[in-house]
């Protein structure tokens, strides 16, 4: 019998509060459901029995909503992550093994009262973007039988998208979790490499593997990896999350950002895709954008270095001694991609490393200046009889704007942006520097927004009306006095790396005076009750982690609060203490100190 349950984070909090529904009501039913799905779409190598599932219901008891974020809420693992006491294949039955302990955001996820619903079928290793590389079966597209799901984190998006998850683990090396989510209409969160800890999962490569989340909702996504990006000292590849990055900064874009789009876009001939990128462009200038067009070439020579170069010596060492052991225990198609392995030398592996960080040089240097950048999640679909027919050849085309991600060390997101004509789902990829997750995260809800798509399983996207200004590794600065552009102190902005944003003015509630002392002679900006005036002023942005020194070497009675700007926003900037205002004459009639300095010539 099939149920339809609201499997949205929110919606099942309140029906678990309500009394309306309970864990095990929901857990069995959707077990239930996705034990009939599993012989048409192949999503689960191992469903959880009834008894295996009780443990984690039995948890819940005595528990509630209101203690635990993820209370009762099922999710599926990919099955290269561990959860304790159930094989681990990999896609692999020759590589199984089981656990004693759970990978470390399995058992986060589980302490925060998720309930796992199975292990998720996969390309074998991790080893494809397509989904049709396992033992297990193939996996098709949710929407469309003849196309595939993609991968290799297939059936964890099958799982979300066909409606038996709230959300799934994936891992990215390649793509695997930004292709199935395209593919499926589904968001997949490939975050910076080290935020969500990836102890316990088979590694593809180990020094570029990710964790992802697959979600309906980029919100869902952003309160996901708030509750998991942790520190792990299980994970020596682990990082942790500046404070800039955190759950709070997820809210809706400030108007005026930029995006970098590709001056060299490819489709491959699909005679769709470009329309459908085009309309995403309007999209995001909708949402207050402003395209800027990039050169992609080093990005693509990045990409290729992943699978032309000596990377794929490092998901040897995974698989390696199995395929020597037992050839016949790797599929054919993963064993013909990691042969090529032995042959690498380690004077080729430093060679490649040296060209990777000269274009990791150039292609930071193109992101300087740029909030994120918008690609298609790939050219074109190709459909399962292509894979097929040239297994290699279409499982590369997937991949043209995913695999330099990770060895460019950027965070990504895929988002749903449109159906094709054939009602295949069809989408976009966010991505930019590192630890910019939850404001790339913020655009992808904007989208989503703006989009209207609906969403898998019948849910409806959920509004947050009260999330404040999104926020990135930029931070603004209003400046009034010596540090306006090309002003003796300019320099200690510029050195930061800051741009300038707008000219523009204060609110109508500023008093404005030279204070004593100097050079460079300064301004103090006082906020007053009455008799105020508007002074101009510019806004910057500068990289967050340089905020700290810049505050650091502001000297008394100078500081740094909140301005209010003629346009009612409230932003960082100068502010000057009252007791400065001794032995300073008052300049607001001047309304700015240039004004005021062009006065004194």
């Amino acid at each position: 019998m099939t149920h339809d349950f609201d499997l949205r984070l929110g919606a099942l909090k309140a029906a678990y509060s309500d009394a309306s529904l309970t864990p095990r009501q929901l857990i069995l039913a959707l077990r239930e459901q996705a034990a009939a799905l599993n012989p048409q779409f192949n999503l689960f190598i191992h469903l959880l029995s009834t008894e295996e599932l009780e443990p984690y219901l039995a948890a819940l008891d005595g528990q509630s909503p209101a203690e635990l974020p993820l209370y009762g809420v099922p999710f599926a693992i990919k099955d290269n992550i561990d959860l304790a006491g159930i094989p681990t294949t990999a896609a692999c039955p020759a590589f199984a093994y089981v656990p004693e302990t759970s990978a470390t955001v399995v058992a986060q996820l589980i302490a925060l009262g998720a309930v796992p619903l199975g292990k998720s079928n996969l390309d074998q290793f991790a080893t494809g973007l397509n989904g049709t590389r396992s033992p297990y079966g193939e996996c098709r597209n949710s929407v469309h039988p003849a196309y595939p799901s993609g991968g290799s984190s297939a059936g964890s998006a099958l799982a979300v998208a066909l409606g038996v998850a709230s959300f799934a683990l994936g891992t990215d090396t390649a793509g695997s979790g930004r292709v199935p989510a395209a593919l499926n209409n589904l968001i997949g969160l490939k975050a910076s490499k080290g935020l969500i800890s990836t102890a316990g999962v088979v590694p593809a490569c180990r020094t570029l593997d990710c964790v992802t989340f697959f979600t309906a909702s980029a919100s869902e996504a952003s309160q996901l990896l708030a509750l998991t990006a942790v520190l792990d000292p299980r994970d020596a590849y682990s990082r942790a999350n500046p404070l800039w990055n955190d759950g709070s900064a997820f809210g809706t874009p400030r108007s005026g950002f930029r995006f970098g789009v590709p001056a060299q876009l490819e489709f491959l001939g699909c005679s769709e895709s470009p329309a459908l990128f085009a309309k995403t462009i309007d999209d995001l200038k909708a949402l207050g954008g402003e395209a800027v067009e990039i050169d992609f070439a080093p990005f693509l020579e990045a990409a290729r270095l992943l699978y032309e170069g000596p990377w794929v010596a490092e998901r040897y060492s995974v698989a390696g001694e199995l395929i020597e052991r037992q050839p016949d225990a790797v599929l054919p198609v993963i064993k013909a991609v990691l042969e090529q392995a032995p042959g690498t030398s380690a004077v080729q592996l430093f060679r490649a490393q040296y060209r990777l960080q000269a274009l990791k040089a150039l292609c930071d240097g193109i992101l300087d200046g740029l909030d994120c950048v918008l690609t298609p999640a790939y050219p074109r679909p190709v459909t399962l009889a292509e894979l097929h027919a040239e297994p290699v050849k279409r499982n590369s085309d997937l991949g043209y704007y995913t695999n330099f991600m990770n060895m460019l060390d950027y965070a990504a997101v895929a988002v749903p942006a449109a159906a094709m004509a054939n009602g295949l789902p069809w989408g976009v990829t966010l991505f930019g520097r590192a630890f910019t997750d939850q404001y790339l995260l913020s655009l992808a809800a904007g989208l989503q927004g703006q989009h209207q798509l609906p969403l898998c399983g019948g849910r409806a996207l959920d509004r947050n009306a009260t999330a404040g200004a999104a926020r990135s590794d930029m931070s603004r600065l209003v400046v009034c006095g010596a540090h306006l552009d090309g002003l003796p102190l300019n320099w200690q902005l510029k050195k930061r790396g800051a741009r300038l944003l707008e000219a523009t003015r204060s609110s109508p509630d500023y008093q404005l005076y030279a204070l004593a002392g100097g050079p460079p002679a300064r301004p103090g900006m006082l906020r007053v009750s009455a008799g105020g005036v508007a002074i101009e002023v510019e806004v910057w942005e500068l990289p967050s982690r340089e905020l700290g020194s810049f505050l650091n070497g502001i000297p008394a009675p100078l500081g740094l609060g909140k301005v209010q700007l003629a346009d009612g926003r409230w932003e960082t900037g100068f502010i000057c203490e009252p007791y400065g205002l001794e032995g300073a004459k008052d300049i607001s009639h001047f309304n700015g100190w240039r004004a005021y300095l062009a006065s004194n010539r």
